[in-house]
């Protein structure tokens, strides 16, 4: 942390598949028109579960905004990583796994802290994790959990922040 900021250290080769992630999971949202898909339905769950038709007219009138609103903050992220790891170039394309720092303003750690937890959501989703139980025979769920590990250490980094 340093002046309300949080600096994030991350190695190049994690910086560039985090960006590739929040990328994907942004146009995931952008292109929902007319899409049925329940990693989207996890990002927004029903408000009244016990009320079919209020939950039907509550998401009606509210999911396009919020999906709007995690495809910019997934933006923000993005752009945040991009700056990061154009910041020493070279390093970046000799070294994958050289140190990078990528600087996150007070005001966009909210951004992020959403924009993590839902890509982890779609990513759980995908993959089918109901719970934080690894499935050890499972290596694609090391993404899940290291999205979590990042989520946590930004969360400790933004409580700094106080």
């Amino acid at each position: 942390m340093s002046d309300g900021r949080v600096l994030v250290h991350l190695a190049v080769v994690e910086a560039t598949q985090l960006s590739r992630l929040v990328a994907d999971f942004r146009d995931l949202v952008e292109e929902r028109a007319g899409v049925s898909d329940p990693a989207l339905d996890r990002l927004a769950p029903p408000a009244y579960p016990d009320d079919v038709e209020a939950d039907g007219e509550f998401r009606a009138r509210t999911r396009d905004d919020l999906l709007d609103r995690r495809a910019e903050e997934a933006a923000v992220v993005v752009h945040a990583l991009t700056q990061g790891l154009s910041a020493d170039p070279t390093s970046a394309a000799e070294d994958p796994f050289a140190d990078i720092v990528v600087e996150i303003p007070e005001d966009q750690i909210d951004a992020w802290l959403r924009t993590l937890t839902s890509v982890r959501l779609v990513v759980a989703d995908r993959l089918g994790i109901t719970d934080d139980t690894p499935d050890a025979g499972d290596e694609r769920q090391q993404i899940y959990h290291w999205l979590g590990y990042r989520l946590e250490l930004l969360v400790q980094a933004a409580d700094g922040l106080d």
